[in-house]
């Protein structure tokens, strides 16, 4: 997965000190289209081309932008089965044993440490059930597994906007949302 990270403990840049109306709309803009040209980038947020580069390297600069990606067709590229994996860990360092062997394992695209019974929430995708099962045995030493096969995803990618509870808070004297 193509993914272009820049540190985020840049010096100098608060975060909440870039996220205001601009801030939010350059934001919700990358969510949708990350390819966006800086000048269409400005031209929608109403600033100059150098202007939203700038603000949106300060962005990243300050871990707010973490990096942008390719989002693929898995059952186009050979994995047509996507299934979420539970795991509870065994052992004392289980868990930290489990999540370095997951990082080494190319079918899971995604690895939550989670609260509860279980340790881990994976997603992975596989060519066939007989590869799901083969992964499945290559967790299992690690702990026992719970596996459910996903027949749809109606939500795949969300836009995340402003919290709406901060929004409230921040009016003007007129009693306006500023956001």
């Amino acid at each position: 997965m193509a993914t272009n990270v820049r540190s985020n403990t840049a010096e100098g840049f608060e975060p909440s000190r870039l996220l205001d109306g601009t801030g939010w709309a350059i934001l919700r803009e990358l969510q949708e289209n990350a390819r966006i040209s800086f000048s269409e980038l400005g031209r929608r947020v109403s600033l100059t081309p150098p202007a939203v580069a700038d603000r949106v390297r300060r962005m990243e600069e300050a871990g707010l932008i973490l990096g942008y990606r390719a989002q693929v067709a898995t059952d186009r590229i050979g994995y047509p089965i996507a299934a979420f994996v539970r795991m509870r860990a065994r052992g004392e360092r289980g868990c930290a044993i489990l999540g370095e062997f997951v990082k080494e394992l190319p079918e899971v695209v995604e690895a939550n440490r989670v609260t509860g019974e279980d340790s881990y929430i994976m997603r992975v995708v596989v060519r066939s059930v007989e590869h799901l099962q083969d992964l499945i045995d290559r967790l299992m030493p690690y702990g026992e597994t719970v596996t459910a096969l996903t027949l749809s995803s109606p939500v795949t990618h969300r836009v995340l906007g402003e919290p709406q509870e901060r929004a409230e808070e921040e009016e003007d004297p007129a009693g306006r949302v500023t956001a």
